[in-house]
């Protein structure tokens, strides 16, 4: 018996057009997907930003953006900038999720919250960027300048006393 373990390839010019048209493809795919999937994390993240009180043009930026989100979440901002650094990164991923936590909280959100913000971060998003949730700064400046003006009653009643 004699087998015949060789191949015959067909290296015609042919295949070759076709295996670019199809990588071609593939990347303006992907290149769109990346696009698309800016855009909306962008316009969710300003509807965050809105209601911390950061100008919305800030969630457009891509650096920037994240140290915002960490800022806001009581994080260090520059852990945005070691997202790039091999093995770094992880434990910069580590903090984002504490602060997507904190933003949780804040808006009034109970503490599983975060396994959204972990596991669909894109979910939560939303979830934030279109309930009715207020960012706790408002009160907290009410409450200051009501605290200020009983401050200032009182000591005027002593006065007169």
């Amino acid at each position: 018996m004699n087998y015949d373990y060789t191949y015959d390839l067909d290296n015609s010019p042919g295949d070759a057009g076709v295996n670019a048209a199809i990588l071609s493809g593939l990347l303006s795919f992907l290149l769109l997907v990346a696009l698309v999937s800016y855009i909306i994390t962008s316009f969710l993240l300003g509807r965050l930003f809105l209601k911390a009180g950061v100008p919305q043009w800030a969630a457009w930026v891509p650096v920037y953006n994240n140290w915002k989100l960490l800022q806001i979440g009581g994080q260090k901002g520059f852990w945005a900038l070691l997202m790039f650094i091999p093995f770094v990164n992880l434990i910069s991923f580590v903090f984002v999720y504490i602060s997507m936590h904190h933003i949780g909280r804040k808006l009034g959100k109970e503490n599983w919250f975060v396994l959204v913000a972990i596991f669909l971060p894109i979910v939560w998003l939303i979830w934030l960027g279109f309930d009715d949730s207020k960012w706790p700064h408002e009160t907290k400046t009410v409450n200051a300048k009501k605290r200020t003006t009983t401050k200032k009653s009182v000591s005027s009643r002593k006065k007169a006393a």
